[in-house]
């Protein structure tokens, strides 16, 4: 993973591509501090949860951007999450979710909202990447209080 962000960084530099070159420059330094901070080189798995930080850091910016009146800025924050989503495993669908949602509930045996903390745990575990934790809280709070 790390490897092909490199690559794809001196690509964009040869291509100019400013967007991408900032964004994968800024995305490999956060590696790289966490690799200090981990006191060892990140698995693939670390590498992935630091581009789903940094992209919602992007959504999050550009929607403040967004309601400050600033569009050229949010629009440049929508460009860097563009390049960092091509980084992430592909995402689940809805229908996909749902059921893992379910059998996660029903394998528990949670019934109520008390719950939702473990059946979060597990359904957290096993997308791994292919969702975002809003999404996901969302859903099994909405099949929870059913």
């Amino acid at each position: 993973m790390l490897d092909k962000i490199q690559n794809d960084l001196k690509k964009a530099q040869l291509n100019r591509d400013e967007v991408k070159v900032s964004t994968l420059r800024l995305l490999l330094s956060e590696v790289k501090n966490g690799e200090i901070a981990k006191r060892e080189p990140l698995s693939d798995n670390d590498v992935i949860s630091i581009i789903q930080r940094e992209l919602k850091k992007r959504k999050e910016a550009a929607a403040g951007f967004r309601a400050g009146g600033r569009e050229e800025s949010a629009t440049k924050e929508e460009l860097e999450a563009k390049v960092l989503e091509t980084y992430l495993p592909s995402q689940l669908s809805h229908e996909e979710l749902t059921k893992i949602v379910l059998d996660t509930i029903n394998e528990l045996g949670a019934s109520s909202l008390t719950d939702m903390g473990k059946v979060m745990g597990e359904v957290m575990g096993k997308v791994a990447g292919r969702s975002d934790g809003g999404t996901v809280s969302a859903l099994v709070k909405e099949k929870l209080t059913r």
